[in-house]
């Protein structure tokens, strides 16, 4: 468990010198102004108009309001301090069909956003694909037609030739594991369909979409290419030869059937004969670019059992017991980041760039009280310890250079709604106003220790 409580942010072991503090959103999760501007649908747009799709029945139709409230969130990150900004661009605001016409109104307000976070002092990290598939593609298939990969490389071009000279690292496609398994695999989230292992042809159009886009933006000038990668290292439930076999294989299927492509160029060997229907000579090669980084997006441990013989899979998850919980009820786990940081030095050794922590955060639902203090302690806690066990992974030689929390704001959490709170700054859905936590204070405080 969790046992130090962190009271102000100066008491950090110290990061190394350059190490970048950011915080992360999504386009989908804060912007609103689902219609505006020539924006076109969503698979999310579609996905939360369906009855019983989001557990308290919301949709992002609003959200944050950022569109039109992006200066004052600007002005946020310049207050805490924080020189990094991972955002997502919305593609349905580029291309409102995924192809065809470029919406200028949809590039203008990334080239303001951009434009705001450079001057403020905050370097953009930008991200392509955040998970809001313009629905026109999904039509034809979405991420189970190959065609779309050539529709998103032709957008990655288009959104790098206009802010690659400002963006400071570039970010394809996020958490392409999650899009396959909640997205097309389990249908918890859009375009919700539930195809199970039928679903690995997502995988391999995602990381195919990864390497084409990279190359697109280096063309455009992009100077830094890296990715956002959910990872999660994975603890058998017992140590019966069962478990042990299901947790290696989940493992290949949640964190090496992404890494391994990325990295070596080649999947896992348990899953390369699935994998090899879908792939065509040159794809592996094609997405075995030279990354400048390789982001992590890192939350908890998945503790993983043999399934039974007549189910839909052959592994099934486990409660991890012991831990602390947040509000979403996933165990608070600081040193499972540090194992996996190893893990992965350990796995990829020379083929690993160093590495970002793109996302790392937690859901407490804490609200302001009398006086409009947002006391939540336990987010502080919770970073306190997931930076320490960076620093763990630093001193015994893990090239780790940042860690962007999720999330700057409040936000539309996917299929959960507004019900999930991961936010440093509290934002009231009704009005708008906007009030940072004590977590932002503290974090604004770990910042200035480290410049000073």
């Amino acid at each position: 468990m969790v046992s130090r409580k962190a009271e102000t942010g100066g008491d950090l072991p110290r990061l190394p010198e350059g190490f970048r503090f950011g915080t992360s959103t999504a386009s989908y999760q804060i912007e609103g102004a689902v219609a505006e501007d020539g924006k076109g649908l969503s698979i999310w747009d579609t996905f939360t108009h369906e009855p019983d799709r989001v557990v308290d029945g919301s949709t992002g139709d609003v959200a944050c309001d950022h569109y039109h409230r992006y200066v004052e969130d600007v002005a946020l990150m310049k207050r805490l301090g924080s020189d990094g900004y991972r955002f997502s661009i919305s593609w349905p605001r580029i291309f409102p069909t995924g192809s065809g016409s470029v919406n200028q109104a949809g590039l203008d307000f990334y080239d303001r956003l951009v434009d705001e976070l450079v001057g403020a002092g905050v370097k953009p990290m930008a991200t392509l694909y955040h998970w809001d598939l313009p629905q026109a593609l999904e039509d034809d298939g979405g991420w189970l037609n190959r065609a779309t990969v050539d529709r998103f490389a032709e957008y990655a071009a288009v959104v790098g030739e206009r802010l690659a000279d400002r963006v400071e690292h570039w970010v394809p496609v996020n958490e392409p594991n999650v899009v396959m398994n909640l997205g097309y695999a389990t249908g918890v989230h859009a375009p919700g369909k539930v195809l199970m292992f039928d679903a690995l042809p997502v995988a391999h159009h995602l990381l195919l979409a990864h390497g084409r886009a990279a190359m697109a933006l280096r063309e455009a000038g992009a100077a830094s290419v890296g990715c956002a990668n959910n990872h999660s290292p994975m603890w058998p439930a017992s140590e019966d030869d069962a478990d042990v076999g299901a947790t290696k294989l989940f493992d290949q299927l949640w964190n090496d059937l992404f890494a391994g492509p990325m990295l070596l160029g080649r999947y896992p060997i348990d899953l390369a004969d699935l994998m090899e229907e879908y792939a065509l000579p040159g794809d592996l090669a094609a997405i075995r670019q030279p990354l400048d980084f390789y982001g992590v997006n890192y939350y908890n441990p998945m503790r993983i059992a043999a399934a039974d013989d007549d189910a839909p899979m052959p592994f099934e998850f486990r409660d991890i017991v012991g831990y602390d919980t947040t509000d979403f009820g996933w165990p608070v786990v600081p040193d499972g980041l540090r194992e996996w940081l190893i893990t992965m030095r350990a796995r990829f050794r020379a083929a690993l760039p160093p590495i970002l922590v793109t996302e790392s955060g937690c859901a407490y639902n804490t609200g302001p009280d009398a006086e409009g203090v947002v006391d939540d302690q336990l987010r502080i806690d919770y970073l306190d310890e997931h930076l320490r066990a960076i620093a763990d992974a630093i001193r015994i030689g893990v090239d780790v250079r940042g860690y962007y929390v999720w999330s700057l704001l409040d936000n539309f959490e996917w299929a959960e709604g507004y019900t999930k709170r991961f936010g440093l700054v509290h934002v009231d859905f009704d009005t708008q106003v906007r009030t940072p936590k004590r977590s932002f204070e503290w974090y604004a405080q770990v910042i200035a220790a480290h410049r000073r």
